[in-house]
Protein backbone atom coordinates (compact mmCIF):
# COMPACT_ATOMS: atom_id res chain seq x y z
CA UNK A 1 0.00 0.00 0.00
CA UNK A 2 3.01 2.30 -0.51
CA UNK A 3 0.67 4.46 -3.01
CA UNK A 4 -1.63 5.12 -0.44
CA UNK A 5 -1.54 8.24 1.41
CA UNK A 6 -4.48 7.83 3.82
CA UNK A 7 -6.04 4.68 5.23
CA UNK A 8 -8.87 4.63 7.92
CA UNK A 9 -10.99 1.43 8.62
CA UNK A 10 -14.12 1.75 10.61
CA UNK A 11 -14.18 5.25 12.06
CA UNK A 12 -16.72 6.05 14.39
CA UNK A 13 -17.18 9.77 15.94
CA UNK A 14 -19.55 10.65 19.13
CA UNK A 15 -20.64 13.13 21.32
CA UNK A 16 -21.25 12.70 24.68
CA UNK A 17 -24.01 14.75 25.75
CA UNK A 18 -25.86 14.89 29.40
CA UNK A 19 -26.91 11.27 29.99
CA UNK A 20 -26.74 10.41 26.99
CA UNK A 21 -24.03 10.01 23.70
CA UNK A 22 -24.73 11.10 19.49
CA UNK A 23 -23.91 8.50 17.08
CA UNK A 24 -22.19 11.33 14.43
CA UNK A 25 -19.84 8.91 12.23
CA UNK A 26 -20.99 5.22 12.10
CA UNK A 27 -18.19 3.38 10.96
CA UNK A 28 -16.82 4.60 7.48
CA UNK A 29 -13.56 3.96 5.52
CA UNK A 30 -11.29 6.14 3.90
CA UNK A 31 -8.77 5.50 1.47
CA UNK A 32 -6.89 8.17 -0.66
CA UNK A 33 -3.66 7.72 -2.38
CA UNK A 34 -1.15 10.12 -3.09
CA UNK A 35 -1.71 12.76 -5.60
CA UNK A 36 -5.57 10.90 -6.00
CA UNK A 37 -8.75 13.72 -4.97
CA UNK A 38 -11.67 11.86 -3.11
CA UNK A 39 -14.84 14.18 -2.45
CA UNK A 40 -17.17 13.69 0.24
CA UNK A 41 -20.65 14.43 -0.58
CA UNK A 42 -24.00 14.53 0.95
CA UNK A 43 -26.51 17.09 2.29
CA UNK A 44 -26.14 19.08 5.44
CA UNK A 45 -25.65 16.94 8.14
CA UNK A 46 -24.16 13.88 6.65
CA UNK A 47 -21.03 14.03 8.77
CA UNK A 48 -18.61 15.06 6.10
CA UNK A 49 -17.36 18.14 7.95
CA UNK A 50 -16.95 16.20 10.96
CA UNK A 51 -14.81 13.60 9.35
CA UNK A 52 -12.60 16.43 8.29
CA UNK A 53 -12.01 17.98 11.35
CA UNK A 54 -11.58 14.61 12.84
CA UNK A 55 -8.39 14.24 10.61
CA UNK A 56 -7.40 17.64 11.63
CA UNK A 57 -7.73 16.62 15.44
CA UNK A 58 -10.42 20.02 15.67
CA UNK A 59 -13.57 17.97 17.25
CA UNK A 60 -15.04 19.86 20.69
CA UNK A 61 -13.73 17.83 23.71
CA UNK A 62 -16.19 15.69 24.16
CA UNK A 63 -16.11 13.75 21.07
CA UNK A 64 -15.52 10.02 21.02
CA UNK A 65 -13.74 8.80 18.14
CA UNK A 66 -12.27 4.94 17.33
CA UNK A 67 -11.05 3.45 14.57
CA UNK A 68 -9.91 -0.33 13.57
CA UNK A 69 -6.74 1.12 11.77
CA UNK A 70 -5.57 4.71 10.99
CA UNK A 71 -2.70 5.61 8.97
CA UNK A 72 -0.98 8.36 7.28
CA UNK A 73 2.10 8.39 5.13
CA UNK A 74 3.12 4.61 5.90
CA UNK A 75 3.19 5.07 9.62
CA UNK A 76 0.06 4.10 11.87
CA UNK A 77 -1.44 6.91 13.78
CA UNK A 78 -4.14 7.46 16.49
CA UNK A 79 -7.15 10.27 16.04
CA UNK A 80 -7.22 11.86 19.27
CA UNK A 81 -6.37 15.66 19.10
CA UNK A 82 -3.02 15.42 20.24
CA UNK A 83 -1.98 12.57 17.65
CA UNK A 84 -3.32 14.38 14.76
CA UNK A 85 -2.23 17.87 15.79
CA UNK A 86 1.25 16.96 14.63
CA UNK A 87 0.12 16.44 11.15
CA UNK A 88 -2.14 19.71 11.30
CA UNK A 89 -0.28 22.70 9.79
CA UNK A 90 3.08 20.47 8.26
CA UNK A 91 1.47 17.25 6.50
CA UNK A 92 -2.66 18.32 6.34
CA UNK A 93 -3.63 21.63 5.35
CA UNK A 94 -7.33 23.05 4.99
CA UNK A 95 -9.31 25.44 3.22
CA UNK A 96 -11.90 26.67 5.15
CA UNK A 97 -15.71 27.02 3.63
CA UNK A 98 -16.16 30.67 5.25
CA UNK A 99 -12.82 32.58 4.85
CA UNK A 100 -13.61 35.51 6.46
CA UNK A 101 -13.78 33.81 9.94
CA UNK A 102 -10.66 31.57 8.98
CA UNK A 103 -8.81 34.64 8.86
CA UNK A 104 -7.81 37.12 12.12
CA UNK A 105 -9.27 40.54 11.04
CA UNK A 106 -6.66 42.14 13.65
CA UNK A 107 -3.62 41.33 11.60
CA UNK A 108 -2.41 42.40 8.10
CA UNK A 109 -2.36 39.15 5.77
CA UNK A 110 1.41 39.12 5.21
CA UNK A 111 1.54 38.84 8.49
CA UNK A 112 -0.80 35.83 8.68
CA UNK A 113 0.66 34.27 5.69
CA UNK A 114 4.06 33.99 7.39
CA UNK A 115 3.33 33.24 10.49
CA UNK A 116 1.20 30.24 9.17
CA UNK A 117 4.51 28.83 8.30
CA UNK A 118 6.60 29.03 11.19
CA UNK A 119 5.57 26.14 12.25
CA UNK A 120 6.32 24.05 8.69
CA UNK A 121 9.61 25.60 8.43
CA UNK A 122 11.12 27.25 11.77
CA UNK A 123 14.62 28.01 10.58
CA UNK A 124 13.66 30.20 8.02
CA UNK A 125 13.86 33.77 8.48
CA UNK A 126 11.00 36.13 8.37
CA UNK A 127 12.26 37.65 5.33
CA UNK A 128 12.65 34.47 3.54
CA UNK A 129 8.86 33.42 4.67
CA UNK A 130 7.10 36.64 3.39
CA UNK A 131 8.95 36.02 -0.21
CA UNK A 132 7.34 32.18 -0.23
CA UNK A 133 4.10 34.17 0.93
CA UNK A 134 4.27 37.21 -1.38
CA UNK A 135 5.01 34.45 -4.43
CA UNK A 136 2.26 31.68 -3.47
CA UNK A 137 -0.08 35.02 -3.50
CA UNK A 138 0.76 35.74 -7.18
CA UNK A 139 0.19 32.09 -8.06
CA UNK A 140 -3.61 31.78 -7.10
CA UNK A 141 -3.97 34.70 -8.59
CA UNK A 142 -3.92 38.13 -6.51
CA UNK A 143 -2.65 40.94 -8.68
CA UNK A 144 -0.12 43.72 -6.97
CA UNK A 145 0.80 40.82 -4.09
CA UNK A 146 3.27 42.39 -3.18
CA UNK A 147 0.88 45.24 -1.53
CA UNK A 148 -1.73 42.99 -1.01
CA UNK A 149 0.61 41.73 1.73
CA UNK A 150 0.34 44.93 4.15
CA UNK A 151 -3.79 44.92 3.34
CA UNK A 152 -5.90 43.58 6.27
CA UNK A 153 -8.75 40.58 5.15
CA UNK A 154 -11.83 43.39 5.29
CA UNK A 155 -10.35 44.98 2.26
CA UNK A 156 -10.83 41.88 0.25
CA UNK A 157 -13.22 40.41 -1.35
CA UNK A 158 -15.12 37.37 -0.90
CA UNK A 159 -13.45 35.46 -3.41
CA UNK A 160 -10.04 37.53 -2.98
CA UNK A 161 -10.15 36.20 0.20
CA UNK A 162 -10.78 32.70 -0.51
CA UNK A 163 -7.57 32.93 -2.91
CA UNK A 164 -5.47 33.68 0.52
CA UNK A 165 -7.24 30.94 2.23
CA UNK A 166 -6.20 28.90 -0.20
CA UNK A 167 -2.53 30.37 -0.25
CA UNK A 168 -2.19 29.72 3.41
CA UNK A 169 -2.82 26.23 2.97
CA UNK A 170 -0.05 25.81 0.22
CA UNK A 171 2.23 28.14 1.63
CA UNK A 172 2.88 24.91 4.30
CA UNK A 173 3.52 22.37 1.65
CA UNK A 174 0.73 19.63 2.82
CA UNK A 175 0.94 16.03 2.00
CA UNK A 176 -3.23 16.38 2.40
CA UNK A 177 -5.49 19.22 1.63
CA UNK A 178 -8.72 19.69 2.61
CA UNK A 179 -10.86 21.84 0.70
CA UNK A 180 -14.56 21.72 3.00
CA UNK A 181 -16.81 23.48 0.56
CA UNK A 182 -14.32 25.76 -0.94
CA UNK A 183 -16.79 27.61 -2.93
CA UNK A 184 -20.01 27.77 -0.91
CA UNK A 185 -19.75 31.71 -0.38
CA UNK A 186 -18.70 32.59 -3.90
CA UNK A 187 -20.36 33.81 -6.76
CA UNK A 188 -20.90 31.58 -10.09
CA UNK A 189 -18.16 33.64 -11.76
CA UNK A 190 -15.87 33.82 -8.97
CA UNK A 191 -16.28 30.07 -8.22
CA UNK A 192 -15.25 29.04 -11.54
CA UNK A 193 -11.88 30.68 -11.38
CA UNK A 194 -11.23 29.19 -7.38
CA UNK A 195 -11.78 25.90 -9.15
CA UNK A 196 -9.86 25.97 -11.84
CA UNK A 197 -6.86 27.11 -9.52
CA UNK A 198 -7.54 24.71 -7.54
CA UNK A 199 -7.19 22.15 -10.24
CA UNK A 200 -3.91 24.18 -11.44
CA UNK A 201 -2.33 23.80 -7.76
CA UNK A 202 -3.18 20.36 -7.83
CA UNK A 203 -1.59 19.40 -11.12
CA UNK A 204 1.33 21.68 -9.88
CA UNK A 205 2.65 20.35 -6.43
CA UNK A 206 1.09 16.46 -6.84
CA UNK A 207 -0.95 16.73 -3.74
CA UNK A 208 -3.62 14.86 -2.30
CA UNK A 209 -7.28 16.39 -1.90
CA UNK A 210 -10.19 15.60 0.35
CA UNK A 211 -12.82 17.63 -1.25
CA UNK A 212 -16.16 17.79 1.13
CA UNK A 213 -19.31 19.62 -0.55
CA UNK A 214 -22.96 19.07 -1.24
CA UNK A 215 -22.47 19.42 -5.03
CA UNK A 216 -22.28 16.75 -7.09
CA UNK A 217 -21.36 18.88 -9.55
CA UNK A 218 -17.83 20.44 -7.60
CA UNK A 219 -16.98 16.62 -7.21
CA UNK A 220 -17.23 16.13 -10.68
CA UNK A 221 -15.17 19.10 -11.32
CA UNK A 222 -12.43 18.44 -8.61
CA UNK A 223 -12.25 14.76 -7.88
CA UNK A 224 -11.18 11.56 -8.86
CA UNK A 225 -13.22 9.59 -7.07
CA UNK A 226 -16.68 9.98 -4.61
CA UNK A 227 -17.87 8.96 -1.15
CA UNK A 228 -21.76 9.59 -0.40
CA UNK A 229 -22.78 10.33 2.55
CA UNK A 230 -25.74 10.32 4.26
CA UNK A 231 -26.67 10.80 7.86
CA UNK A 232 -22.80 9.61 9.31
CA UNK A 233 -22.27 6.74 7.09
CA UNK A 234 -21.39 5.84 3.53
CA UNK A 235 -23.80 4.63 1.10
CA UNK A 236 -22.02 4.82 -1.97
CA UNK A 237 -18.39 5.09 -3.17
CA UNK A 238 -16.33 4.80 -6.42
CA UNK A 239 -15.26 6.32 -9.56
CA UNK A 240 -16.58 9.74 -10.05
CA UNK A 241 -17.91 9.05 -13.44
CA UNK A 242 -19.56 5.62 -12.14
CA UNK A 243 -21.21 6.84 -9.37
CA UNK A 244 -22.20 10.32 -11.38
CA UNK A 245 -23.64 8.23 -14.62
CA UNK A 246 -24.64 4.87 -12.74
CA UNK A 247 -25.58 5.96 -9.27
CA UNK A 248 -27.29 3.00 -7.72
CA UNK A 249 -28.03 3.89 -4.23
CA UNK A 250 -31.20 5.21 -3.73
CA UNK A 251 -30.19 8.06 -1.43
CA UNK A 252 -27.58 8.96 -4.41
CA UNK A 253 -30.45 8.91 -7.19
CA UNK A 254 -31.99 11.61 -5.57
CA UNK A 255 -29.03 13.57 -4.30
CA UNK A 256 -28.35 13.92 -8.03
CA UNK A 257 -31.73 14.39 -8.90
CA UNK A 258 -31.88 17.74 -6.81
CA UNK A 259 -29.36 18.99 -9.08
CA UNK A 260 -29.81 22.04 -11.43
CA UNK A 261 -28.68 21.88 -14.66
CA UNK A 262 -27.76 25.36 -16.02
CA UNK A 263 -27.63 24.14 -19.37
CA UNK A 264 -31.06 22.46 -19.22
CA UNK A 265 -34.39 23.96 -20.71
CA UNK A 266 -36.63 24.80 -17.09
CA UNK A 267 -40.10 24.78 -16.80
CA UNK A 268 -41.17 27.38 -14.44
CA UNK A 269 -44.07 25.69 -13.63
CA UNK A 270 -42.13 22.67 -11.98
CA UNK A 271 -41.21 22.11 -8.66
CA UNK A 272 -37.27 21.83 -7.85
CA UNK A 273 -36.70 18.28 -6.75
CA UNK A 274 -36.30 17.76 -3.24
CA UNK A 275 -35.86 14.66 -0.66
CA UNK A 276 -38.93 14.20 1.69
CA UNK A 277 -38.45 14.07 5.27
CA UNK A 278 -35.06 14.76 7.69
CA UNK A 279 -31.90 13.57 8.31
CA UNK A 280 -32.18 11.22 11.19
CA UNK A 281 -31.55 12.30 14.97
CA UNK A 282 -27.85 11.42 15.98
CA UNK A 283 -28.98 10.47 19.51
CA UNK A 284 -31.83 8.08 18.08
CA UNK A 285 -30.86 6.45 14.67
CA UNK A 286 -32.97 4.04 12.94
CA UNK A 287 -31.55 -0.11 13.49
CA UNK A 288 -31.86 -0.57 9.96
CA UNK A 289 -31.09 1.17 6.51
CA UNK A 290 -30.58 4.86 7.84
CA UNK A 291 -32.00 6.24 4.64
CA UNK A 292 -35.11 3.69 4.61
CA UNK A 293 -37.65 6.61 6.29
CA UNK A 294 -37.10 8.77 3.47
CA UNK A 295 -36.59 6.04 0.70
CA UNK A 296 -39.08 5.70 -2.00
CA UNK A 297 -37.94 1.91 -2.56
CA UNK A 298 -38.26 0.59 0.56
CA UNK A 299 -39.47 -2.51 1.85
CA UNK A 300 -39.64 -5.19 4.65
CA UNK A 301 -35.57 -5.99 4.79
CA UNK A 302 -34.56 -2.69 5.02
CA UNK A 303 -35.54 -2.80 8.81
CA UNK A 304 -31.98 -4.56 8.73
CA UNK A 305 -28.47 -3.09 8.18
CA UNK A 306 -27.86 -3.61 4.53
CA UNK A 307 -24.44 -4.78 3.83
CA UNK A 308 -22.05 -3.80 1.38
CA UNK A 309 -22.47 -4.44 -2.63
CA UNK A 310 -20.66 -4.12 -5.53
CA UNK A 311 -22.13 -3.23 -8.30
CA UNK A 312 -21.35 -4.31 -11.93
CA UNK A 313 -20.20 -0.90 -12.99
CA UNK A 314 -17.25 -0.65 -10.31
CA UNK A 315 -18.33 1.23 -7.55
CA UNK A 316 -19.59 -0.20 -3.87
CA UNK A 317 -23.00 -0.01 -1.97
CA UNK A 318 -25.08 -0.37 0.82
CA UNK A 319 -28.39 -1.41 -0.42
CA UNK A 320 -30.78 -4.28 -0.47
CA UNK A 321 -32.28 -3.08 -3.82
CA UNK A 322 -31.59 -6.17 -6.07
CA UNK A 323 -31.39 -3.81 -8.66
CA UNK A 324 -28.38 -2.35 -6.99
Amino acid sequence: MTDVLLHIENLNVSYRGAGHSAHIIDGIDITIGRGQSVGLVGESGSGKSTVAFTLLGLLADNAEISANRAAFDGRETGLTSGETARLRGTDIAMVFQDPMTALNPMFTIGTQLVDIQRRRFPKESRRTLWARAEAVLSDVGLQDAAQRMHRYPHEFSGGMRQRVVIAMALLVEPKLLIADEPTTALDATVEAQVVEMLHRLRQRTVASMLVVSHSMGLIAELCDSVIVMYAGTVVESGKVADVLHHPHHPYTRALLNCEIDPYASFDRRQNLATIPGTVPDPADRPQGCIFAERCPSRHDRCTEKPPRRQAKTGQSLFCWLEAA
